[in-house]
């Protein structure tokens, strides 16, 4: 399934990486929080990458690359069997205390449910900042082809791409030569490392932490 022409490849900063957004566990990679405005435009086809920053002293590297393969609503996320197995557990694993699968709606008076989980408040309650950030799409980007790097990041050559590390996000079409070169470089070199975690993320040893998006603090 290489890159085609027609593609998009969305590329920003992974200011934290804890393995919830993205969360590259149960065989899927999936974007279901922050990001908004890249979960309200991407399509499916399009390609999504996280890269390092000077947070994570991890510059120039490529922390995961995900083609997106379906997109699903929170409510449609939530109920899907599929991604249950996402839903946050705070008192599981490192792997089910970054659940990303928190958010739905009530079926009575159809406001947005935050479940505990890395987004909420320490008690488990819910943190309105990020609620608000998150729910400025309702989109949750999936992917079944994907390559997750976490810690092991490699260096990747984004110069050639035109691209430096900055606040937003930015778009680069596959129309470009080096854009499309760049996915296919990864794709060819890390083939037999597909939709596997590589290694964990950056910040798993926190993964009982919570973020708070608005303040920015981890607490």
């Amino acid at each position: 399934m290489l890159a085609r022409l027609a593609e998009n490849l969305y590329i920003y900063v992974v200011d934290r990486d804890f393995g919830f957004a993205p969360n590259p566990f149960h065989g899927y990679c999936t974007l279901a929080t922050c990001k908004a405005r890249i979960r309200n435009v991407a399509q499916i086809g399009d390609w999504v990458m996280g890269v390092g920053g000077r947070r994570l002293q991890a510059t120039g590297k490529c922390i995961y690359l995900m083609k997106v393969t379906e997109i699903l609503t929170f409510d449609t996320y939530w109920s899907d069997p599929r991604f249950q197995i996402k839903r946050p557990f705070r008192n599981g694993s490192n792997v089910m205390m970054v659940g990303d699968n928190i958010y739905h709606r009530n079926a009575t008076t159809g406001d947005l449910i935050q479940e505990d989980s890395h987004h909420s408040k320490p008690d488990g309650s819910t943190n309105i900042s990020n609620l608000e950030t998150d729910t400025k799409s309702v989109k949750v980007l999936i992917s079944d082809h994907f390559y997750y790097f976490g810690s092991a990041a490699p260096s990747v050559d984004l110069s050639s791409i035109n691209y430096k590390n900055g606040i937003n996000h930015q778009k680069k079409s596959f129309g470009n030569a080096n854009v499309l070169a760049l996915v296919r470089d990864i794709e060819d070199k890390y083939r037999k490392e597909k939709n596997v975690v590589i290694d964990d993320p950056f910040n798993f040893a926190q993964a009982v932490k919570r973020v708070d998006q608005g303040t920015g603090q981890i607490v």
